[in-house]
């Protein structure tokens, strides 16, 4: 027997006509590429979405068709955001930060027909647009005529700007109802071997997360939150944080391409933003600004941090001297992104200062909704005790199934699981904490050592800003640690003392062998340490001596 509820299907459409309906006077603010402000409502950015479809319709982008983006944070690709999945169309948002090579594979790949880009990102399409140029057909500048940037586009292909299309465009578009399924959104991961893979979201996976990440216990969004990703619109949806922002009402502040200390500073306090969130990269800009200019945070409640594990002194630094809370959430590309939350539970209430700092570190709890485990290398399931780590697995309705291309369900074991190629452990109040990547975790002598537990220590010492820890080929015990450290600005690091700070944290034998200073530390197109290149540079430097 089944219920008798009503069958509406969940669009993505009907959370911007929420928005629009029940908080039409909500906040969207954007810092435009030409550094100035821009201001509308929930209700002003529905309304043009409609109309951006009529655009999209003039183009010839129909159900079904990809709508590629390159763009930062901004109020007009928000709209490219609800518009093309509101038709049935698919939003692609491309990461500029790749390769040309690599963006002009994904376009291709994904076979798009529109290019909406920034201007800033003029040259760029500039140079890929001659290996593109048998998908697209149409590239449409996203600002007014009297900014447009000099491009130069390949035969067949049309430059447009985006002002000048909605100006003569109506709004008269009917958000239409259809399966839920029906694909939304398409993001590139370069998470994976080789090429990058595509992740296509569907309407109903989307609804579903942005309901469990704007939880009290997960990003705590609320029609009084004053919203700031920093995390990029190109990098996994800015972890759904536009959707979350308008299915709860709250003001959405986009700070454009602009993300250094100085800007970021000013941007949340103008601005009263309350919850922003982003890569640890960021928000370490953002504490040696406010450390060397005496600004503080007016508004800043909560900051999420992701990506990469947060070193401590971040975590503390932020709680110690300007009473913002730093909070590790977990996740990647195939889990929409966002799969973990570290939120406290009552058996957190009793925690030290020095106790309740370490469990930040854990990457958290999992959403309601989705599942995890932690599994041996014969896939048998270990124990949540915080001692034992395994790969973790995942799986759920937000969770991919399989790559864009490939066969439903390759991407899954027999028993629906997901491999995220983590290796975590998870304590008894189910709080889980990444040790390292599969690919980055060093066996030493046939057991494993955490490379990231050792970059944390490292990036405690005073005078190191950033720190990397891989495998190196050691003639006895197989791989080795060898430890990479970046020196702040002006200072320089003594390498005993850095591994003086080992003594007593970790076992004697997990102690880097060796300590190499270098300028800077190679970072994949997300912000990531791009250990791949290091270990082709270092992985002999125990054998050889050689420094790469």
């Amino acid at each position: 027997m089944f219920g008798m509820m009503q069958t509406q299907g969940l669009m993505i459409s009907s959370i911007l006509t929420h928005a629009a309906r029940h908080h039409g006077s909500g906040e969207v603010v954007s810092r435009t590429h030409e550094n100035t402000t821009h201001r509308y409502t929930w209700c002003d950015v529905e309304a043009r979405s409609r109309r951006l479809v009529r655009v999209m319709q003039t183009l010839g982008v129909g159900a079904g068709d990809r709508v590629g983006t390159l763009a930062w944070n901004g109020f007009r690709h928000l709209e490219v955001y609800y518009a093309a999945p509101g038709m049935q169309a698919i939003c692609h948002t491309i990461n500029p930060r790749l390769h040309p090579d690599d963006i002009a594979y994904i376009v291709n790949h994904a076979q798009d027909k529109v290019l909406f880009v920034d201007s800033s990102f003029a040259a760029l399409i500039t140079a890929v647009a001659p290996r593109i140029a048998d998908s697209v057909h149409t590239v449409v500048m996203l600002t007014a005529p009297e900014n447009m940037a000099e491009v130069t586009l390949a035969p067949g292909m049309t430059l447009a700007c985006y002002d000048q299309l909605m100006d003569a465009a109506d709004d008269d578009y009917v958000w239409p109802n259809f399966d839920e399924n029906t694909a939304s959104a398409l993001c590139y991961t370069s998470g994976t071997t080789g090429r990058p893979k595509g992740v296509l979201y569907s309407h109903r996976s989307t609804w579903l997360h942005a309901y469990s990440t704007a939880l009290p216990d997960v990003l705590c969004i609320r029609a009084s939150s004053r919203v700031l990703p920093v995390v990029p619109m190109f990098h996994v949806n800015a972890w759904g944080m536009p959707y979350a922002a308008a299915l709860t009402g709250a003001a959405l502040v986009l700070p454009g391409r602009h993300l250094d200390g100085a800007s970021m500073a000013s941007i949340l306090n103008s601005e009263g933003v309350t919850f922003t969130a982003g890569v640890p990269t960021v928000w370490l800009g953002l504490l040696q600004y406010l450390r060397s200019s005496g600004e503080r945070l007016e508004t800043v409640q909560r900051i999420m941090t992701g990506g990469s594990a947060a070193p401590p002194l971040l975590i503390e630094a932020f709680r110690d001297e300007y009473g913002v809370a730093v909070e590790h959430g977990w996740g990647m590309t195939e889990l929409s992104p966002v799969g973990t939350y570290n939120a406290p539970k009552p058996a957190q209430a009793g925690l030290t200062k020095e106790q309740a700092a370490a469990h930040m570190l854990k990457q958290g709890r999992i959403l309601p909704g989705i599942d995890m485990k932690i599994v041996d290398g014969d896939g048998k399931a270990l124990p949540w005790d915080g001692v034992a780590f395994g790969d973790l697995m995942v799986k759920g309705p937000w969770i991919a199934s399989a790559y864009y291309g490939e066969e439903p369900g390759s991407a899954l074991d027999q028993d629906g699981w997901f491999a995220t190629g983590d290796v975590a452990t998870i304590d008894a109040d189910g709080f889980m904490e990444i040790t390292d990547r599969s690919k980055d975790v060093i066996k030493s002598g046939g057991e494993w050592i955490s490379s990231i537990t050792l970059e944390n220590i490292a990036v405690s010492h005073p005078d190191v800003v950033e720190a990397a820890v891989i495998a190196a080929t050691h003639a006895k015990w197989d791989e080795r640690p060898l430890l990479l450290v970046v020196p702040a600005p002006g200072k320089t690091v003594d390498p005993a003392s850095v591994l003086a700070l080992y003594a007593g944290k970790v076992a004697k034998w997990w102690l880097p062998d060796d300590v190499i200073v270098v300028t800077e530390l190679p970072h994949t197109a997300t912000g990531k340490l791009l250990k791949t290149r290091l270990r082709a540079q270092y992985r002999d430097h125990y054998v050889t001596g050689s420094k790469g």
